[in-house]
């Protein structure tokens, strides 16, 4: 079992910058991927950053070059930096952990929310 726990939503000017932190109960990082997803009301959850055990990320490409996606293997935390952030930004971020083999496995995070607003 891992447990995940997202942490650092909360309000924020247009423009300005979050750091959305998720804690994992145990060393995962060699063997799972992990991503940020966000749900808006009334839309579908979307894959909003992504990073491999190898290492290599992926972002949406409404967030390119403004958010940045990291971990910290020696203390179990992902991050994901969030800058010029936008109304459109607006949502609840979920943290993921997901690997395929030996046993596909998937965990979430509770949610952390994020409103950017003036």
């Amino acid at each position: 079992q891992v447990q995940l726990v997202e942490s650092g939503g909360g309000l924020v000017q247009p423009g300005g910058s979050l750091r959305l932190s998720c804690a994992a109960s145990r060393s995962i990082f060699s063997i799972y991927s992990m991503g940020w997803y966000r749900q808006a009301p009334g839309k579908q959850r979307e894959l909003v950053a992504a990073i491999t055990t190898g290492s290599s990320t992926n972002y949406s490409d409404s967030v390119k070059g403004r958010f940045y996606i990291s971990r910290d293997n020696a203390k179990n935390i992902m991050y994901l930096q969030m800058n010029s952030l936008k109304p459109e930004d607006t949502a609840v971020y979920y943290c993921n952990a997901n690997r395929g083999h030996p046993i596909r496995l998937e965990y979430w995070g509770q949610g952390t929310q994020v409103t950017v607003s003036s």
